[in-house]
Formats: structure tokens, C-alpha cells, sequence
């Protein structure tokens, strides 16, 4: 199982320079886990760099995956994660997921970079 996190989409989502290392497990959709906290995040930053529309298409791109809501197990263990890494909240359901989904995260968020089990790619 796969989770890009907001960092990963939003680089696809605008072509930058690492779009390329999330391609792979954007389009295995079969594999791909979404917290609903990165339908959050880029849906905001989209509607504030964008307009509605392109933030609305953006946010059904996303869902073409298995979309995990923040269930209160997963927020529990949000917390003792992000303690444990001093990691902000959004960044510890993430984490939190990819641990309840057995899943690899593949991001470009220097937050996760000494996590074990990350697929990091530094921004460029």
C-alpha cells in the first residue's frame, strides 16, 4: 500500500520537478490509501493558488483511491506519533494511517525524512 502525502500530490498536481517520483504510485490506484487530511491540504492550498473548480477537480483526483477518514483510533495514535517524532498533526495521521495501512509514504516533506518506512525525495 501507497500514501502520497500533500507535498507528493501537489507537485504532480502543478508539474514541478519531483511530479516524477510520485507518478508510480499515484496511477497504481489499487494500492493507494488517501487520509482524508491530505484531501484538506491540497484542496486549500489549490483554492488559494488556483480558483474552486481547479481545487474541486483536484479533490476527485484524490479520491480515486481508498480515502481513510480520521477515526478516533487513528487520531490516539496520531498523537503518541506525533510526540514520539515531533511532527506536526497533519504530518502524524498521516503517518498514523500509513501505520494502520501498512503503507509506504512518498513525500517530499523534510518532516518525515528520518522516519523509517518513507520514500523521501528533498524539494527541489
Amino acid at each position: 500500500m501507497n500514501i502520497v502525502d500533500s507535498s507528493g500530490w501537489l507537485a504532480y498536481f502543478a508539474d514541478e520537478p519531483n511530479a516524477k517520483h510520485f507518478i508510480t504510485p499515484l496511477h497504481d490506484t489499487a494500492s493507494l490509501v488517501i487520509p482524508s487530511i491530505t484531501i484538506y491540504e491540497v484542496f486549500k492550498v489549490v483554492l488559494r493558488e488556483t480558483s474552486e473548480n481547479e481545487a474541486l477537480q483536484a479533490a476527485a483526483a484524490m479520491q480515486k483511491g481508498r480515502v481513510v477518514d480520521l477515526t478516533a483510533m487513528l487520531a490516539i495514535a496520531a498523537s503518541k506519533l506525533s510526540l514520539e517524532h515531533g511532527i506536526p498533526m497533519a504530518d502524524s495521521i498521516i503517518l498514523a494511517t500509513a501505520k494502520a495501512f501498512d503503507a509506504i509514504i512518498w513525500t517530499q516533506d523534510s518532516d518525515f525524512k528520518n522516519i523509517a518506512g518513507m520514500k523521501y525525495f528533498p524539494k527541489k
